[in-house]
């Protein structure tokens, strides 16, 4: 058990309601309870049902890890179950990821936990990291420390500056959601990392008439150009699988496509 799940419900409450900008007026009429009744819940001065933490827990969006840290802070067993990838019960789950990263070749497709750390990838993804060094590749691979590390894919990607920002924009959303503090740490970490010379790119008007922010990643085969998209698994009510995305990468233009349809796999 963490400390966090030591601390009082109440505060914990109170954090997770600040943390999504609702005032004790806004969230008790979402809730549908008396604003009072909810700040006594926040003081400790009333505790609340296991139904009734669960409710608040879903109107907070709170994630199913957290979930179970409030339920432990409350009082009450842990309701979401934590299992490794590979347990048995998770087998439908995993052929599904399977299905979808095969699916996707030629294009890269990979699947990554909360923190980032490579789970699986398809063959498409092993041509994508030549250059890449063999500490930054070695399980635990962290792919956003693969992406923007000196020794990583950095020096490669063509507009690394936005590149960065993006990155860094979805970390910091992923934080304000989950409060993760290894992805605080992560985030610390890869904004130490350095920094391009040219913030705006080689040319200054790369995304001109970009619709979403691409990744554009010199190769022996040229510049190839990447739009990636993020696939989640729908009401998990397990942990891990609640934290498990899949990402891909589409080719952003036609050269790309083309190139990535005859590369061997």
């Amino acid at each position: 058990m963490n400390a966090t799940a030591l601390r009082p419900i109440g505060d914990l409450l109170r954090e997770w309601r600040q943390r999504r900008r609702l005032s004790q007026l806004d969230f008790s009429v979402e809730a549908e309870i008396s604003s009072k009744h909810l700040s006594f819940l926040e003081t400790g001065r009333s505790r609340p049902s296991r139904e009734m933490l669960l409710k608040l827990a879903e109107l907070l969006e709170v994630p199913l890890r957290e979930r179970n840290t409030l339920l432990i802070s409350a009082g009450f067993a842990p309701m979401f179950s934590e299992r490794k990838l590979d347990d048995p019960s998770l087998q439908a789950a995993r052929e599904a990821m399977e299905i979808v990263l095969k699916g996707h070749e030629p294009y890269p497709a990979i699947a990554v936990d909360r923190h980032w750390t490579l789970l699986a990838a398809n063959r498409a993804v092993a041509p994508m990291l030549t250059g890449v060094t063999a500490e930054l590749l070695a399980p635990p691979m962290n792919v956003l420390r693969a992406s923007l590390h000196p020794d990583g894919l950095a020096p490669r990607i063509v507009n690394l500056a936005e590149w960065r920002a993006h990155i860094f924009a979805r970390l910091r959303r992923q934080i304000e959601i989950s409060a993760d503090p290894v992805l605080v740490a992560l985030l610390e970490e890869l904004m130490a990392l350095p920094a391009p010379e040219h913030p705006t790119g080689r040319n200054g008007n790369e995304l001109t008439n970009a619709f979403v922010v691409p990744m554009r990643l010199a190769t022996p085969m040229g510049v190839l150009s990447f739009i990636s998209t993020t696939t989640v698994f729908g009401t998990p009510i397990d942990v891990t699988l609640s934290e498990l995305a899949l990402e891909s990468f589409f080719p952003a233009d036609a050269a790309t496509a083309a190139a990535l349809r005859q590369m061997p796999l």
